[in-house]
């Protein structure tokens, strides 16, 4: 007879649980690594969200748009050229003006007093002039009488002593008689000599003085007639013909010399100024081509003058029309210009979109086979236009990529469309 015998229970020991259990363990974190770590880098996006565009071979050129200002061609601008306070307004902007119509007038009392003090001594060195110019004339017939009586006392001296000599060679007259009459009529030469010789000299010093008078007299004369234009130039006028686009003048107001106080637009034509970012300086130059579109119709414009001072990061640019002026512009209307910066050309071309933003078009998502996903995909872009990029290198036509902005995609380097 036989008998059962139980059946001893196995015990999990430590060594039982990691000789079955690190296998598991193993097979668990490589199914996880599978399937987590590859999920990683791909992230589901609505594809309504997105947008496609296919890389395509086409004519391309580098342009930039840039909003100009019409201007007139040539502005001449209004200053002081004397300081003051505004007394009268002739005139208000806008109105169109003839060359030498007054504007305005200031006043300046300084000015006022400072020609008033030098008419005064202009009129009293000019009294001072008169006064000695009669002098002058006065001593010159005091000296003309004086050398008409000295010529006469020699007159009389030289027939006395003929007289004598001719007595005296008769022995009719003594020898103290003949030396008298001799030392008479050498004297009254001398003195006649003398007499010419101090006329010469002092007549010589009145007309330097008098000459001196007229020059004091000349310059004050001048200094007077410039003094009194600075009067004149108190009133501002128009040095041309044209429109008083701006006054920067009220009544009462005190204006300094040189202080500009308006312009005034000649009416002969219009240019266009537009500012540019300054990373384009270096290709801006003369002759470059722009066109713009008014009422339906394309105009051309030509950069006439590059400014290169650059100010908060733009220079500005003058461009003239190449053809016929618009019909109907005004001063301050603004144009949408398309700029041209190089030759129409064959190209590979991307449309642009926000993604540049985030990659700054190094690597773009490539939409893979069967168009449900799209792999982060390495390029290399060149030049650009506000429509397009230029593909340098890393695909070809006929791809398709998400130009649409990568914002939300962190670094993934697969998108896959839902």
């Amino acid at each position: 007879m036989s008998m059962d015998r139980p059946l001893k229970k196995k015990r999990l020991t430590l060594r039982n649980a990691l000789r079955f259990g690190l296998p598991v363990l193993f097979v668990a974190a490589v199914a996880y690594l599978l399937v987590f770590q590859s999920h990683a880098t791909t992230l589901r996006v609505q594809e309504e969200h997105l947008t496609v565009a296919a890389v395509r071979r086409g004519p391309f050129q580098e342009f930039i748009p840039v909003i100009g200002s019409v201007q007139p061609i040539n502005t001449m601008y209004l200053n002081a050229e004397e300081g003051g306070r505004v007394e009268h307004l002739y005139l208000k902007a806008g109105a169109f003006v003839r060359a030498g119509e007054p504007i305005l007038k200031l006043t300046n009392t300084d000015l006022l007093l400072d020609i008033m003090y030098r008419e005064a001594e202009f009129f009293q060195q000019n009294n001072n002039l008169r006064t000695a110019q009669l002098s002058l004339e006065q001593y010159r017939f005091e000296l003309d009488q004086q050398l008409a009586d000295v010529e006469h006392e020699l007159e009389r001296a030289r027939r006395e002593y003929r007289n004598q000599s001719a007595l005296y060679g008769e022995k009719l007259v003594s020898k103290d008689t003949f030396d008298a009459a001799r030392e008479t009529f050498e004297y009254a030469e001398k003195k006649r000599a003398l007499t010419m010789e101090t006329r010469q000299r002092e007549l010589a010093f009145r007309d330097q003085q008098i000459a001196q008078l007229e020059e004091s007299v000349t310059r004050i004369r001048e200094n007077l007639a410039v003094v009194r234009q600075k009067l004149d130039n108190l009133v501002i006028r128009a040095p041309v013909t044209g429109q008083l686009t701006s006054l920067q003048a009220e009544l009462g107001q005190s204006k300094t010399p040189g202080e500009q106080l308006g312009q005034i637009d000649i009416l002969d034509g219009f240019k266009v100024r537009a500012p540019i970012d300054e990373h384009y300086i270096a290709r801006i130059g003369t002759g470059l081509r722009g066109t713009f579109e008014l009422a339906g119709v394309s105009y051309e414009l030509r950069v006439k003058q590059v400014f290169p001072e650059v100010r908060d990061g733009r220079f500005e640019v003058d461009l003239e029309f190449g053809g016929q002026e618009p019909g109907g512009i005004r001063r301050g209307q603004s144009l949408h210009i398309r700029l041209e910066l190089g030759d129409v050309g064959e190209a590979l071309l991307l449309p642009t979109g926000g993604f540049f933003q985030k990659t700054g078009g190094n690597w773009i998502y490539l939409v893979e086979p069967g168009g449900r996903s799209a792999v982060r995909h390495p390029i290399r872009l060149g030049r650009q236009n506000p429509e397009y990029y230029e593909v340098v290198d890393g695909l070809r036509p006929g791809d398709r990529v998400v130009t649409s902005s990568y914002d939300n995609y962190g670094d993934m380097d697969r998108l896959v469309f839902q």
